[in-house]
């Protein structure tokens, strides 16, 4: 008597298979078995049994369950989410991520049955996954693709690749630390190294180790936005604290105050990435943030940054006079390093001597003198100003004023026949002056030395597949729009959805300028202790845009989206 299907304890795909009729029960349990055995799928072990065809199981299974059927033959590999889900998931469920919408991943797979590695997806991407059934002799080539791809990167990465860069009295003991972590560790090393690489290739800005009571996360900045990223488990936060001590130079026995220091990943012969390193005692463990430090960066140019070209016409006007001082203006984060590096880049020629006082220097510039300032060792900013000033120099950088002694230097030097750079943490041009007032400065010595302020901001780009928007004309003359701005000829975009931006909507960042040269008129409002709101009023008279207003240019020019304007300038 032939089994009832209804009765089978078969499930999944067999029982399927069964039920439709296109195999009997003990046929199902045999093959079952003997993919079981040989650690294959029971859609390959039925396709060795010569019971069906790839191409006729993938129709199947797109029928009985309602899902659509892809040919993978016809897909751009080009177009693969790689980092969509883990790479263990890929090669373990043999599944590969298509594409997202929304909230919504798409999984090309061959046995939409296999609920467990749909499940550990969705836990593991908060996403609602959508199964998209392809043949399984197309899925397997590609699945292999991605997993040795993935252990080659890692593999070419070895820890040999990383200049360690020790100094000559802690050389060998670090160097034996480093040898003992690499035998005892190595997932733990090839773990961090594919965090290094990872956030590289997504054009991330940070990475962030951070310990938990009963978790260890680790997300990187992109585009200013942080990101989970991994979730390794929390035994190995010590080793990974100490991993990264010990490539950094730091003491791996102090874990009571913070630390600082440097790395290097080598990529090729000719491209290495710095990293700039923190440590920071928590409750729970170490927090480890390390800094990417890429130095093409410095090298993209002025016309990469975000300038309008007004603004732009009138920075290297002030860059180029012979002394004076300019002024770099913005909050932590807003991209003022890179705007001082590109003008030291641009006046860098073999007739010119330049150096730099930082805490600490983050990107080598060859041809200029940068020096590391150390406060332990008595190598403040003041000294170091000092120093340059016995050092012949045409141009000084100092990475930033924070004290009065630095700013009497500073302008000392301006008045005296020398171009000098520098940046302060205040939230706009005008505010700057009144800072530098506040702190003690002389009216005059402001009005005679400062040549220019320009105040930043970095606000996320949108990416191509942005959508125009319907948006009422109150909200955009409440933003600052005026009625001559709102005659027709540009579209206001918002930020769409595509896999190159993973859903965000954005890809990349751009800069946000107020640029205000110190006018004669500015000079007046100095000398006669005007205040901040009397500094604004006289730089719009001389036609400066504040922050808004230039980002509501980038808005015009549909590079990003108002959203992104008014959630990092003030009206």
């Amino acid at each position: 008597m032939a089994a009832n299907p209804q009765q089978s304890p078969l499930s999944g795909f067999a029982r399927a298979l069964v039920q439709a009729g296109r195999l009997k029960e003990a046929e199902a349990e045999s093959l079952l078995a003997q993919a079981s055995a040989k650690k294959t799928s029971l859609i390959e072990q039925v396709v060795s049994a010569k019971k069906a065809t790839f191409l006729e199981l993938a129709r199947f299974a797109a029928d009985k369950f309602g899902f659509p059927l892809l040919d993978l033959a016809a897909f751009d590999d080009a177009n693969i989410l790689k980092n969509a889900i883990d790479r263990k998931l890929i090669a373990t469920h043999r599944v590969v991520p298509l594409h997202k919408r929304g909230n919504r991943l798409a999984i090309a797979i061959a046995d939409p049955t296999n609920l467990r590695a749909l499940d550990e997806i969705r836990f593991q991407t908060g996403l609602a996954v959508d199964p998209v059934v392809v043949e399984e002799n197309k899925l397997g080539p590609l699945v292999t693709k991605l997993s040795e791809s993935t252990e080659e990167t890692l593999r070419s990465f070895s820890t040999e690749e990383i200049n360690l860069e020790f100094s000559d009295e802690q050389a060998q003991d670090k160097a034996d630390e480093a040898a003992s972590l690499d035998v005892d560790d190595a997932p733990v090393v090839r773990f961090i190294q594919k965090m290094m690489l990872d956030a590289i290739n997504e054009g991330a800005s940070d990475i962030h180790f951070e310990p938990y009571e009963k978790s260890y996360r680790v997300r990187f900045r992109t585009d200013g936005i942080l990101r989970e990223v991994a979730a390794p488990p929390l035994v190995i936060k010590e080793k990974i604290a100490s991993r990264i001590k010990v490539i950094s130079r730091l003491n791996i026995a102090e874990k009571r105050v913070p630390q600082d220091g440097r790395m290097r990943l080598v990529l090729s012969k000719s491209r290495s990435i710095d990293f700039r390193v923190s440590t920071l005692p928590t409750m729970y463990g170490e927090k480890i943030v390390l800094r990417i430090l890429d130095p093409t960066s410095a090298s993209l140019g002025i016309d990469a940054l975000g300038y309008e070209p007004d603004q732009k016409a009138v920075l290297l006007d002030a860059i180029h006079r012979p002394y004076g001082m300019i002024l770099v203006t913005g909050p932590t984060g807003s991209g003022k390093t890179v705007s001082l590096y590109t003008c030291l880049n641009i006046l860098n020629r073999p007739g010119v001597n330049i150096a730099t006082a930082e805490d600490p220097a983050e990107i080598p510039l060859p041809g200029i003198n940068q020096v590391n300032v150390d406060d332990k060792a008595g190598l403040t900013f003041p000294v170091a100003l000092k120093a340059f000033l016995r050092q012949d120099p045409d141009i000084i950088m100092v990475g930033e004023i924070r004290d009065i002694e630095t700013a009497e230097i500073a302008i000392k030097a301006a008045q005296t026949g020398h171009m000098v750079l520098s940046t302060l943490h205040t939230n706009d041009a005008p505010a700057t002056l009144t800072r530098l007032m506040n702190m003690g400065i002389p009216t005059f010595n402001l009005a005679s030395s400062i040549l220019l302020i320009t105040a930043q901001r970095l606000v996320r780009r949108l990416c191509t597949c942005k959508r125009p928007l319907d948006t009422p004309v109150e909200t955009l003359l409440n933003a600052g729009f005026t009625e001559s701005d709102l005659d027709g000829s540009w579209i206001l975009y918002g930020p769409g959805e595509c896999d190159r931006c993973k859903g965000s909507g954005y890809k990349g960042r751009l800069g946000l300028y107020e640029v205000m040269p110190v006018t004669e008129a500015i000079q007046r409002i100095i000398m006669a202790n005007g205040t901040e709101l009397d500094i604004a009023v006289q730089a719009r008279k001389d036609g400066v845009n504040d922050l808004r207003r230039s980002g509501l240019l980038k808005v015009k020019q549909g590079l990003t989206s108002l959203d992104e304007v008014l959630g990092s300038t003030n009206a």
